[in-house]
């Protein structure tokens, strides 16, 4: 697995040079070593401690981790890159430029745009149409077929995007305009002495990539400001060279659709863009994505993104349109097995056998541990009625839940055979290393209560009456369950950890529903 790369980035320093360079010594030695730190907006301000930074010139104290910082955003500050020598200022404090593409040691693609727009031309603190073109281009050379592009990891610039909130100062549609069209995975910006991170939007495809590759927008404060508004950003984050396309277009319940899509945004032949294609949310077995993936607190409501300053609340769900809510118009009930008082099963929709099942509650339900006494009963007498299903089968029955980013109860439920069942404690436990989740051992679960009541979890239940649990969800795969079934010691078939790679016809679904109600009868207590 590659190794993600920790980054810091941070808002106007605005000469604010000894507490800065403190304050990443500080943190780097708490949470780093960090990769990198990329300063936004204005980084030495109208009168910075240039006595501090000589004493890093002279390599009398060291910078504790490698910063890069955008340029100028005014004529007199040009004056503090002039002595600069190939971007650097001192050691381990560096200038990216005006504008371009850097890619770092570790594959990480860094798209900037530095200063503040301008009508014609351009100078070392402004920057026009040509340079957002040009940066662009850059970000596109390396594609030969250009409808592979996968977005860039990061944009960095001065000026905010036009259309992210009203209430900003000089924001800049050449920066929608790129933002839009080199699709970063995340965008910051500072200059606004405000700090703002909206939910992740959808980028919509066009003639560069048909993938609706996911952007997340950060605005930080500045550095130190006497309001203590956040001005520094933390993140792991895997190259998207190095990402598989499946982890890059999964999706969130929290998306909102892109700020930029209703927007006249220039094009290079001065025509407008407003194309517009809509996609659905979906909540089938890997129903939604990201990165976020992050436990940080947002400013803003999900619905009212352009509000400012405001609690945001829990995401909400629409039953109507639900995949799950039994009494939703979109749910696909041919998959249907059995119905309860509460719950019902269904085939997973791209299951990983024929005998793949979801136990799912008929009503609009988050998690288990949200359940009631008489719901907690049902789900159990379905559980040990699968137990004894798979048993008759020579089969250990492993069950998992997500309850994270998706909006309905649904745990899955797959047989493994008794001869490898053993093996599933061990590759849970490898698959926790490799993508750094830490798994506990908890006792068995009688009752709603032993769930965690507030925030996300994942929780397995083994053959065993082992029972594993994490609540550290920050960059949580969300396929996590299906890896370890598919696992090479386990079912190995890992080509279905993605259950789009499973699809099967409406026929071949009605033929397994069939099948597994059949078999399933002598065990149904609904019948």
């Amino acid at each position: 697995m590659e190794q993600k790369l920790k980054l810091l980035v941070c808002g106007d320093v605005r000469g604010r040079l000894k507490s800065f360079f403190a304050r990443i010594e500080n943190v780097n030695k708490k949470s780093g070593p960090f990769d990198l730190v990329l300063c936004v907006g204005d980084f030495f301000g109208t009168n910075p401690e240039v006595e501090v930074l000589q004493e890093y010139k002279r390599n009398i104290k060291t910078v504790a981790a490698p910063v890069y910082i955008l340029g100028p955003t005014r004529k007199e500050l040009a004056q503090y890159y002039a002595d600069t020598q190939d971007g650097d200022i001192c050691t381990n404090l560096s200038y990216l430029g005006k504008r371009g593409v850097y890619t770092t040691s570790g594959g990480l693609k860094i798209a900037y745009l530095s200063g503040n727009a301008q009508e014609t031309g351009s100078n070392e603190w402004t920057y026009s149409k040509a340079d957002a073109i040009a940066v662009r281009d850059s970000c596109l050379a390396s594609k030969a077929n250009m409808g592979d592009f996968r977005g860039i990891d990061i944009l960095l610039t001065s000026q905010w995007p036009f259309g992210m909130q009203e209430k900003v100062k000089e924001s800049c549609k050449l920066v929608s305009w790129l933002a839009n069209a080199v699709k970063p995975r995340y965008h910051f910006c500072g200059m606004n002495d405000e700090f703002y991170e909206s939910p992740p939007y959808r980028n919509l495809p066009d003639k560069n990539t048909q993938m609706e590759l996911a952007t997340r927008f950060v605005g930080l404060a500045s550095f130190g400001n006497p309001e203590k508004k956040k001005h520094i950003y933390a993140l792991s984050i895997t190259p998207v060279e190095k990402m598989r396309v499946l982890e890059l277009i999964q999706k969130t319940t929290d998306e909102i659709p892109s700020p930029y899509q209703n927007l006249s945004l220039l094009t290079e032949s001065g025509t407008t863009n407003t194309e517009e294609k809509r996609d659905d949310q979906y909540f089938y077995d890997m129903s939604t994505p990201d990165d976020n993936r992050r436990n940080k607190r947002r400013s803003n409501d999900p619905n009212q993104h352009q509000q400012n300053n405001q609690k945001r609340g829990r995401p909400t769900f629409d039953q109507e349109t639900c995949w799950f809510c039994l009494s939703a118009g979109s749910i696909e009930k041919h998959l249907i097995i059995s119905v309860g008082d509460h719950f019902y099963l269904a085939l997973a929709k791209g299951p990983i056998t024929e005998t793949h099942i979801l136990i799912l509650s008929i009503t609009h339900i988050q998690c288990a541990a949200l359940l009631s006494e008489p719901q907690w009963a049902e789900l159990v007498r379905f559980k040990q009625a699968l137990v004894q299903f798979y048993a008759d089968r020579d089969q250990k029955v492993f069950f998992y839940e997500r309850n994270f980013k998706t909006g309905h109860l649904q745990i899955n439920a797959i047989g493994i055979d008794d001869n490898v069942a053993w093996k599933i404690q061990h590759v849970l436990e490898d698959k926790g290393e490799e993508y750094s989740v830490q798994l506990e051992k908890v006792p068995k679960l009688t009752a709603p209560s032993d769930l965690p009541e507030r925030g996300p979890y994942f929780v397995a239940e083994l053959p065993d009456d082992t029972v594993m649990l994490t609540r550290q969800m920050k960059g949580f795969p969300l396929h996590f369950g299906r890896e370890i079934i598919c696992a090479d010691n386990l079912l190995n078939c890992e080509e279905k950890a993605d259950w789009r790679q499973c699809n099967c016809t409406k026929e071949e679904e009605d033929e397994m529903v069939k099948n597994f109600r059949e078999s399933f009868k002598p065990y149904d207590f609904t019948v």
